[in-house]
């Protein structure tokens, strides 16, 4: 149990690559800076699947002015993670991993941040919560069923069984053609006509012709009816089908946790992406002193900030809190998404 004395200048809520570059920008600045986390550090990136290759090149995805070592042209999962690490450490970043954050007290210069472990006084607060801890949900029944997933890690378990990955964007993608190579006999079920226009280009026609060949099924323009352990129902054109299924892949998206964002205090627009109010300039929020970085400001549009263009966010903030002019961030006029 931490102390629930202790007290920083400013708490980041979000250990992911934009908070670390909020925390490693405040604390060069002179403040006090604590790092909070509900996971592990860089937890969203823990989350992706093994061996995944980002589909950004290193220099997109440095914090901190820190080059990041690879092999790769694009890094992978393990070398980002590792990176991540090595930055924190170097920055001396106060972290505080697995505790939860329950809600926020007080005024600016006089907040406490109430967490699973205690509180933590603080003058000013940054959520850089990212979207990938709260997937989205398709509310059918048998969605709670243990051979059901929202997220996807490696395909080897799956030898010889049925899989269902639910999804027509990159993470369904390339989950589906990893699945078929080690194994699987997997079909995919895709509520559009086609598959996503976002699925990358190198992609995409590696799938399209596993699905004309037959090797992977495709059910388009169609929607999951209920699942049961070893069965489920759909809807396609066609009528209703039941297919056989051992696991099930959801990767239907995700979003930001809101009920993080009501606990403490910040509302949200009433715009079709739900956007969290802040300051466009500032990334200050509807509360004082407390602000936002990363993909949570685009609300449910989750595809207008990533790594690349969200870590400009924290020399914003940095020098907001410091009374500095706002610094000139490099135009990305197209984010690159992340592979998932």
């Amino acid at each position: 149990m931490h102390e629930s004395t202790s007290s920083f200048d400013t708490v980041v809520i979000g250990a992911g690559p934009v908070g670390l570059a909020c925390a490693l920008e405040i604390q060069r600045r002179g403040f006090t800076v604590c790092v909070v986390d509900k996971g592990a550090l860089v937890n969203s990136i823990v989350g992706y699947p093994n061996q995944m290759e980002f589909f950004s090149t290193p220099e997109l995805l440095e914090i901190g002015g820190y080059p990041m070592p690879t092999n790769h042209y694009k890094p992978l999962r393990e070398e980002a993670l590792d990176y991540y690490r090595r930055v924190a450490q170097v920055e001396k970043l106060p972290l505080r991993l697995h505790e939860r954050v329950l809600g926020l007290e007080g005024e600016e210069n006089h907040y406490e941040v109430v967490t699973t472990k205690g509180r933590i006084a603080t003058r000013f607060v940054v959520v850089a919560t990212g979207f990938f801890d709260v997937p989205v949900k398709m509310n059918v029944p048998g969605e709670d069923l243990p051979n059901v997933s929202h997220y996807y890690k490696e395909p080897y378990t799956h030898v010889d069984q049925q899989v269902v990955v639910v999804g027509a964007r990159n993470s369904s993608a390339k989950a589906a053609l990893q699945l078929l190579r080690a194994g699987a006999h997997v079909t995919m079920v895709v509520r559009s006509a086609e598959l996503s226009p976002a699925v990358k280009y190198w992609i995409r026609p590696d799938l399209e012709n596993r699905i004309k060949e037959g090797r992977i099924k495709a059910y388009f323009n169609a929607i999951i009816q209920a699942i049961r352990p070893t069965e489920m129902d759909i809807a396609t054109p066609d009528g209703l089908l039941t297919l056989p299924v051992d696991f099930t892949y959801a990767l239907t998206g995700y979003r930001p946790d809101y009920s993080l964002l009501d606990a403490l205090g910040i509302t949200s627009q009433d715009d079709a992406a739900r956007t969290p109010t802040h300051d466009q300039e500032t990334f200050e929020t509807n509360r004082p002193g407390v602000y936002m970085a990363g993909t949570v400001c685009g609300g449910l549009n989750t595809s207008r900030w990533f790594i690349e263009n969200g870590r400009y966010h924290a020399a914003v903030i940095a020098a907001h809190l410091a009374g500095e002019a706002a610094p000139a961030t490099p135009q990305i006029i197209q984010p690159v998404q992340l592979s998932k």
